[in-house]
């Protein structure tokens, strides 16, 4: 049974493990199927995905920090776009494209890629003119 853990995925220092049985998951159509994307938003774990998950843009990029041999292998549209991407590492994949296959996962969402808006953290720079989520 895959187990994905997102490292600091809230921007606080806080973990979350998530464990599912292979092909049931529900999908709504964003990014592969299973993919990091796909698992994040079905267990209410924030990931950016500005193109909706097909691959055309880099706001889904995470490190892949442990279990990189139990996910997909990078297609060539993949690593292409992850040229783009800011502080690119040998553990870097798109979140939309990186399917888990099998076992332990262990991602991080590198802080200058969260959205801190969008997930509820307000913004520094607009103070109160955005609201933040409720607690």
């Amino acid at each position: 049974m895959p187990k994905v853990t997102f490292k600091n995925y809230d921007g606080k220092g806080s973990d979350k493990t998530v464990e599912f049985e292979s092909g049931k998951l529900p999908y709504t159509d964003h990014g592969k199927p299973e993919s990091l994307l796909d698992i994040a938003l079905n267990f209410e774990v924030p990931l950016e995905h500005a193109c909706g998950g097909s691959c055309a843009c880099t706001t889904c990029h995470v490190w892949i920090n442990e279990g990189a041999d139990n996910m997909s292998e990078a297609e060539d549209d993949e690593l292409d776009r992850l040229d783009m991407a800011a502080d690119l590492s040998l553990k870097s994949r798109l979140g939309c494209q990186a399917v888990v296959l099998k076992g332990e996962v262990t991602v991080e969402t590198p802080t200058w890629n969260r959205n801190y808006v969008s997930e509820g953290g307000g913004s520094m720079n607009l103070g109160d003119a955005i609201p933040t989520g409720k607690k």
